[in-house]
């Protein structure tokens, strides 16, 4: 019991630096392994619907493939589903990582 009382009590006296040094550190890895991918993942999915054009090929969250057929300035576009079949969504509801496959060439899809 005694040898426990004496290891706390040298533990407890270099811990004084370590305990702030292990707190950054790990603040650190949060940060680049979570919060700033995220991040620049939000920047590019904004860059990405404030570039849409007419032509387009897209794909929205719900699965839904079609073509921008018109963009509107109340934050949403008119899509071609099929010929001569429109629906109206918002831009939030387009899908980035489906589009760029979809319009990448086949090749590349296949690696």
């Amino acid at each position: 019991m005694q040898l426990l009382s004496i290891f706390l009590q040298v533990s407890s006296g270099t811990s004084s630096w370590f305990t702030p040094v292990m707190m950054g550190g790990m603040i650190l890895v949060f940060y680049f392994f979570m919060i700033r991918p995220q991040a620049k993942k939000a920047k590019q999915q904004k860059q990405f619907i404030n570039d849409l054009q007419k032509g387009d090929k897209i794909v929205t969250i719900a699965g839904i493939h079609g073509k921008v057929n018109k963009v509107n300035d109340d934050n949403t576009l008119e899509m071609e589903v099929s010929p001569g079949s429109y629906i109206k969504i918002e831009r939030s509801a387009i899908s980035m990582e489906w589009t760029t496959n979809i319009n990448k060439p086949a090749a590349e899809v296949k690696k």
